[in-house]
């Protein structure tokens, strides 16, 4: 079995299991349960060392702690895309990098027109900018044979960059008041990876000792900590000593092993703790206000818009082309199911409006996944009627 046709797998069994998990976060928060799923999420956990603590509740340890796992794999699967993979093609890039672009900036463009004059609510405008990689995939793996692999090549390149593009995102508008120190102390981390790398050390844990220890500096730091585990994947060796790719490497060995706990139980713990949202404080009025109405349009009509536009435009000033055996509108269809957000949506909403307390049930998480069931619903109803074009017309 090929590399490609595991790693789909596994992110469509992924994409199943977020929509498990969160519809019985919502199934839990909205029952007798409720107080017990609320008080197990604000549990404080601590990790002491004399007069050194990192003092969190559970909620936090799952979104600062476990999903700078989820980035370290992110990191990892980038760079081997950048170094050996499809990115390493400019030709194959090009088409689903101009689209994110068109996919970011849409979005955010509609967010703001509802929210621009409140700066509180503005401050979320990257909430509908996201792709969820293992839902969207899922929702293409129920389509079997009749959307060409080349259109599942396109969103998989897409909702990589996407993820590059919230990491971005994430370090520059949703890091807290820096402690220059405690970045000052993670360079020894990264001088000591650096070392390492260019002594093409093989054994992983001298990584990982060096990986938690800068980890720790970006926790106390105010740069969000998950911005560290795709930094400390970059120095990961993926090459032998010849300088040839080796499929037996560090890089190669960690994502090989680390992929199925990240797709598999990272995320779906992550919908869980996230997704549960009480229903029973969700006044009607409350949903057509400017933050609900600007996430899920956003998700729903800017993330389609921005794809497919900024796409068809690649392809007709021939920038690009149509992927192959794919028709326009299997195309859009694609561009549709790009409105899926959840994972990284749900990330962003927790750090812009952090404000809000930890685990609060607020209208934003609602919008999130309406918005995303909406796209995926639309877009595999689109591709469903529309079977593989054998043509490659354009």
């Amino acid at each position: 079995m090929s590399n490609l046709k595991k790693f789909l797998q596994t992110e469509s069994l992924a994409g199943i299991l977020l929509i498990v998990f969160a519809a019985i976060a919502m199934i839990v928060k909205n029952s007798d349960l409720s107080a017990l799923y609320q008080n197990f999420l604000m549990m404080t956990v601590e990790i002491r060392a004399d007069a050194f603590s990192i003092n969190k509740p559970l909620l936090l340890w799952i979104n600062d702690g476990i999903m700078a796992i989820f980035f370290f794999v992110v990191g990892l699967e980038l760079k081997r895309e950048l170094l050996v993979g499809k990115l390493k093609d400019r030709k194959t890039l090009l088409l689903p990098a101009i689209a994110a672009l068109g996919g970011i900036v849409f979005p955010a463009l509609i967010y703001l027109a509802f929210n621009i004059d409140n700066n509180l609510s503005a401050h979320g405008w990257a909430i509908p900018t996201a792709t969820d990689i293992a839902f969207a995939l899922g929702v293409l793996a129920l389509l079997g044979s009749r959307v060409p692999t080349s259109l599942k090549l396109f969103l998989m390149t897409l909702a990589i960059i996407d993820d590059v593009a919230g990491i971005l995102i994430i370090a520059f508008f949703y890091s807290n008041e820096i402690s220059f120190s405690a970045l000052m102390a993670s360079t020894l981390g990264f001088v000591g990876l650096f070392i390492l790398n260019r002594l093409n050390v093989k054994r992983i844990a001298p990584y990982l000792l060096f990986g938690i220890f800068i980890w720790v500096c970006f926790l106390k730091s105010g740069v969000h900590a998950t911005i560290a585990g795709v930094i400390n994947a970059f120095f990961i060796p993926i090459y032998s000593d010849s300088e040839q790719h080796d499929e037996n490497s560090p890089l190669d060995h960690l994502l090989h092993n680390l992929h199925p706990y990240i797709a598999l139980g990272v995320l779906p713990i992550f919908a869980f703790a996230n997704a549960g949202v009480d229903l029973s404080q969700v006044k009607f009025n409350n949903a057509f206000t400017d933050i609900p109405v600007g996430i899920f349009l956003g998700l729903f009509v800017g993330k389609q818009l921005g794809v497919f536009a900024f796409s068809f435009a690649a392809i007709k000033l021939k920038l690009s082309c149509l992927p192959e055996r794919a028709s326009w509108l299997q195309l859009y269809g694609t561009s549709v199911l790009c409105g899926i957000g959840f994972t990284m949506s749900l990330f962003i909403a927790s750090l812009a409006f952090e404000h809000g307390g930890a685990g609060e049930a607020r209208i934003d998480r609602l919008a999130i996944l309406l918005g995303s069931i909406a796209s995926a619903i639309v877009g595999y109803l689109i591709l469903f009627f529309n079977r593989v074009d054998t043509s490659n017309s354009s």
